[in-house]
Formats: structure tokens, sequence, C-alpha cells
């Protein structure tokens, strides 16, 4: 078959493959470009799914009638000009093949009127490429743009689309992600006449988290907290669900790079290490994460569909993003728990005359026994005046209050002026046994123990280059890795406490880790692995029976504890029931 030059309309409808691929991806371009043109208002309005109908109306900055022609062009476009521009895009589009590849393959209208004109123009086209020259229409400032009929033109691309449900599902499901960017934005979507969102512009905290709960649902904010970190020219703020509200699929993370949603590898990547050592095996943590650098150091022109992106120094964006989570969930402890609920901070040190028991004291009731009866019944006699709401807890009295039973071995009671709280002695005592281990290990640094026979291990020649290039590094790590031949290392030192690990994988995981991140947490996670293990089997077990005073150490020194709120696990370790909840269960006031 001879060469030859493909007639535009196919070029088009090529072109439309990448970007078109179902109504929903329809609505993320036309989105994208309201918001790029400064809206502040977009009404969005859908039949059938959006295959009948899409129209998305905005007021944003309008096209000029001369330009109509052009926004309908191949590569025709206002926001870049030169590579320079294309080097730190901070648009969410800018490649002009949306509008274009649309007119392929459904019937496209635009109609605007810039904000310094008095007539707005229509330009409509019949969805094979041509289209009639502007007319004058009636409209206010701003853009709106239909698309009818999508695929009545190509019936094999229209054969893949789902029933009306379901392309709605996914097209709703884009229209949230992108609202989640900007908090500013007045939207709304109708679908078949019938209201679907309707959300107003925020701009503080209590009415931006409203957005969230119409966004994602109350039951993420219910269990979120907010996070704001900054530094190296990174800024990462947003909301992490807390570890006891992780999901059986990654259906709830949302990140956003400089105002692009994206689904990014390194970044989902950074973001699942944070929560390592709080989940079950096999559940996915929830966020709504922005993360915001200047636009040179990310490349958004990294995949066709613009959902991933290139970091100009990847390895600091990932330990940042790492980093930033770990330490928000390390602050998870009933203290922190405290004061987002009334306001107040406590610091454990700050209780008059209060020194910690240790966990293996068994003698009867002394002086601290007394000491903890003795505040049980000022905390009691403080929950039993009415406190007014706005009023915080007494200074002396901790967090998880003071104990007053066991239940079965297994929970603590615990009496606090808010109310009643119970803790899984297990898990309280596995974590914070956990975090023990961690910090002696941290202090003391990885023992290391020679093979009597060293390891070999065959390998690519790139990951042999990988192995000499990071040397120093598997060092540090307690791997000592020689390299014997172009595609063969030798292990001739491994961490101690890994010595009966199958140290031959766990060195192939950790050099592909280098070969994706440039940086790996496998001997860490290895490490932390052993130790959660052997601080399940030496924590406190079910049915043993304590003193108030070992209760009380072990609830003050939860209050102490980095990630106290739930076990190595990912299960809670404590609860708590306030005394309007109480009311409820017993019909109080009724």
């Amino acid at each position: 078959m001879p060469i030859r030059e493909l007639p535009l309309q196919l070029v088009n409808q090529i072109a439309a493959g990448e970007v078109v691929e179902r109504p929903a991806s329809v609505i993320k371009e036309l989105l994208e470009n309201a918001l790029d043109a400064g809206a502040r208002r977009v009404e969005i309005e859908v039949e059938g799914g959006g295959v009948r109908l899409m129209r998305v109306r905005d007021d944003g900055g309008g096209i000029p009638q001369d330009e109509l022609p052009l926004a309908v062009g191949r590569h025709s476009t206002s926001k870049i000009a030169s590579l320079e521009d294309l080097e730190r895009v901070a648009t969410l589009g800018f490649r002009g093949e949306a509008l274009p590849s649309m007119g392929a393959v459904a019937r496209l209208s635009i109609t605007s009127r810039s904000h310094d004109s008095g007539q707005a123009w229509k330009l409509e086209g019949d969805g094979h490429g041509r289209y009639a020259v502007p007319v004058p229409a009636s409209h206010a400032p701003g853009t709106s743009v239909e698309v009818r009929d999508l695929f009545f033109n190509t019936p094999a691309r229209r054969k893949f689309l789902k029933s009306e449900q379901t392309e709605f599902g996914h097209l709703d499901t884009a229209v949230r992600r992108l609202a989640l960017a900007r908090h500013d934005l007045d939207l709304q979507l109708k679908h078949n006449g019938r209201p679907v969102l309707a959300l107003h512009a925020a701009s503080d905290m209590p009415g931006i988290e409203r957005r969230l709960k119409e966004l994602v649902g109350p039951e993420f904010i219910g269990h979120a907290f907010h996070i704001r970190q900054e530094g190296a020219g990174l800024r990462l703020s947003g909301w992490l669900a807390r570890p006891t509200f992780s999901r059986s699929q990654a259906d709830l993370q949302y990140f956003y790079v400089n105002g692009r949603a994206v689904r990014d590898k390194l970044l989902v990547h950074a973001a699942r290490l944070g929560f390592n050592d709080v989940l079950f095996h096999g559940r996915h943590p929830a966020y709504v994460l922005y993360l915001e650098l200047d636009p040179a150091r990310v490349d958004v022109n990294a995949h066709p569909a613009k959902q991933e992106v290139r970091f100009r120094d990847s390895r600091l964006v990932h330990d940042f993003v790492f980093r930033t989570v770990q330490e928000a969930l390390a602050a998870t402890t009933p203290a922190a728990a405290m004061a987002a609920a009334t306001g107040n901070g406590y610091a454990p040190a700050a209780v008059p005359g209060y020194r910690p028991a240790g966990l293996g004291v068994q003698s009867p009731m002394a002086a601290e026994s007394l000491a903890v009866y003795g505040r049980l019944h000022s905390v009691l006699d403080a929950a039993a005046r009415p406190l007014p709401a706005a009023v915080s807890p007494q200074p002396s009295v901790p967090p998880l209050g003071v104990p007053i039973a066991q239940l079965h071995g297994i929970y603590i009671l615990a009496a606090s002026p808010e109310g009643l709280v119970l803790v899984d002695m297990h898990a309280a005592h596995e974590r914070i046994t956990y975090e023990r281990m961690k910090a002696s290990l941290q202090q003391g640094g990885v023992v290391t123990q020679p093979l009597l026979v060293p390891v070999s291990v065959p390998v690519s020649r790139r990951e042999a280059d990988l192995a000499e290039q990071h040397s120093a590094e598997l060092a540090a790590s307690g791997f000592v890795v020689e390299r014997r031949a172009p595609e063969t290392l030798s292990i001739r030192e491994v961490p101690a406490l890994l010595a009966k690990e199958d140290v031959t994988a766990l060195l192939r995981d950790l050099l592909a880790d280098l070969a994706e991140h440039g940086e790996s947490r496998r001997v860490p996670e290895s490490l932390e692995r052993v130790l959660a293990n052997s601080a399940c089997r030496t924590s406190l077990r079910a049915h043993r029976e304590l003193t108030l005073a070992e209760m009380d150490a072990l609830l003050r020194e939860m209050e102490r504890t980095p990630r106290a709120d739930q076990c190595n696990h990912g299960r809670p370790t404590w609860t708590r029931l306030t005394h309007a909840e109480l009311d409820r269960l017993f019909l109080r006031g009724r």
C-alpha cells in the first residue's frame, strides 16, 4: 500500500481515540478548559449519561469571535506559545487537541462572549470536522460548549460504551475529582434535568469540609484530620483518614499536583509507605492531598491523559511525601484526638504529682493506686457537674481518663469528664512495645551479621550497576554486597534480625525499588515486620488481671506513644463513649 496523507477528519478521529474515551473524558476536558479560562461558576447539564448531551456553561474569560474557528483547529491553544512555556505549564490543558477531537466524534457547538464584547457568537459543527461561520447569539460573558450524540459517526466506538447509569457514574466521578481541586468554584451538575451536585464556593475550613462531605462522603471527614507541611520548595496539605478508616480498594485516594488530579505511581507509593505499619495487610489508606511546587520542577506532559507526571527530583518529592504522611500519622495519639475534640492540648508530664507505675508491678493498691483512686473521684465529681459545651476538661485529667475497672481481662474502662473510655489492653501494649523497639533500633543502628558462606546472586547488568552505585546506602541498611562479575552479586553481610529471611529475594526487591524510585525502604520494612511480630508475642495477653496502678501506667504510656490510636495491624486501641452517646443509649432526657 502506498504512503499517503490521512484525511483531516480521520486524523481527528484517531486523536479522539486518545482524548475522548467516554462521556467522562469529554466533561473532564471541558471543565478543565472552563477553569483555565478563569471561571468561578460552572453549570453542567447531562442527558443519557452524557451520550445524548453534555453542556458546560461557565463565566470565564470567553472566546472572541475571530478566535472561535481557531478553537476547533488542531493544536490551537492560548495556553502555551513556546518550549519554555511547555516546561513550566501552569494550566490544566495545553495541547489544543480536546475540542477538535470532540468535533470529530460528536456534534459540537460553542457559544461564547468575551468580557470586553457586547455580543456573543456561536459556532456549530456537523460532527465531520466541518463548521459554519460564527453567528450572533445571546449569552452572558463566558462560554457554553454543547456536545451531542457522542460517537454517532463511529458506531464501533459507541458499542463499547456501557449503560447510561454506568457512564454517568464515571462522569460524576470525574466532576467530583475536579471539584476537589477548586474549593473556590461554584459548581452545579444535573442529569436528565435532576440536580446531582450543587456546590458553593468556600474560603474557610468549615466551608471546605462541608464541600468535602458532599464530594467524598461524611464518613471520610469524620475519620480524617488536616495536615500541612512545607520544605525544600514543596508544600503538602490536605486530609488523611485515620488507619481505622482503611478501605478494601484504593477508591478514596485523591492526589493533586499544582491543582491537577493525578494517579501517579511515585506519589501513591510514597503515601502508602507513610501508612506502612498502621494498616492491615491488603487494606488501602484514604486521603485527599495537594502537592504544590514550582511548575518548572514537574513535567505534566509525560502521559497521554495527563494522569501521571514526571518530577525533576523524584527522590526528593517521594521522600517529602513519605516523611510528611509518616510524621502526621505518628502524631495520632489520644492526646491529639482529645485536642481535636475539645480544642485543648494535653501534656502527660503536666499532671501534678503524677509518676507512672511500671507494667510489671504486681503489688496490691499502694501509693500509686491510692493516688489513682483519689483522682478517680475528682474525675467522677467533675463529670457529674454539668459542663458548658465550650468548657474544656480539667487540665489535671489525662486524655484517656482514670481507670476504674478491667472487663474480661481484655478491656480497660476509664472515666473522663467527657464520658467513658474503653481500651484494648493487648492492642495498646503491642503498639507501645513496638514503638520502643523501633526507637531502640534507630538509636543503636542496624547490627549486621557476616555470612559464613557469601550468597551469590545472579542479576542483570543494570541491577549490578545499581548495587554498585548504591553500595554505601545498602551497607548503611546492613547489606554488604560486592560485585563479583558483570552479572553476579555476592551478599557478605546482612542485618542480624533478618538472618533467617530470604535475603536473596529481599535484595532483588530492594534493587527493583532503587530502579523505580531511586530509594528503597525494603530493609526498614522487613526489620519493622520482625519487630512487630516480636512486639505481638511479648505484649500483654488477654485475661491477665491488672491492678489499677498498672492500668493507669498503660493509659499514660499510650498518651506518650506515637501512633497510639491503632495497633501494628491497624486495629483501634481505644474508643470513647461521650455522655451524649450514653444518654442516647439509655434514653435519658426523653
